[in-house]
């Protein structure tokens, strides 16, 4: 199997109690599949949006499985439930503020309800967590946005190579 290593988690009740497919969580892996030449394993679990299960599952994706991204979606919005964000504090080193900031951009030019995403991103040892949104075409929005920083912030915090599929989306690394 591939070194790389990228981690899906989906905060979801319902999608973890089976009550209805996890779309989002697809979303991410098929968005990955076309983003990224570089060989590499989906490392996926879905699960309820509790926040110790979700800190536990970040843990594990980062420090047991080696994971060097990991992408969350669900439980970024204002509900009582949405505690994925905190999770994501809790269990970062530094917290990368500029990742929420642009994907909140984009999504306000689609809908005016963006404002009360809160979604984020931080690093913890070698890995990127970057919490998105739950719906399908918010991901890929977010994620079109976003990743171009995100194999040089992976190269940054000592992680693995990652090389994109020029063609679906551009890497950006400064010139060396």
């Amino acid at each position: 199997m591939s070194s790389i290593k990228i981690g899906v988690i989906t905060a979801s009740d319902r999608a973890s109690a089976g009550i209805y497919e996890d779309i989002s969580g697809v979303a991410i892996q098929e968005t990955m599949k076309d983003y990224l030449k570089s060989e590499h394993e989906i490392v996926y679990r879905c699960i309820p949006d509790n926040q110790d299960t979700i800190e536990e599952t970040m843990m594990e994706l980062c420090d047991r499985e080696g994971c060097c991204l990991v992408v969350t979606t669900g439980g970024t919005g204002p509900a009582k439930r949405d505690v994925t964000p905190e999770a994501t504090e809790n269990v970062c080193e530094k917290m990368m503020p500029g990742f929420g900031e642009l994907m909140r951009t984009v999504s306000l030019k689609y809908v005016p309800t963006a404002i009360l995403s809160r979604q984020t991103a931080g690093i913890r040892g070698k890995s990127l967590i970057i919490n998105l949104p739950g719906k399908p075409k918010s991901i890929r929005e977010c994620l079109d946005a976003v990743f171009p920083a995100v194999p040089y912030c992976i190269d940054l915090i000592e992680g693995p190579y990652l090389e994109c599929n020029e063609e679906v989306i551009k890497a950006f690394r400064p010139k060396q």
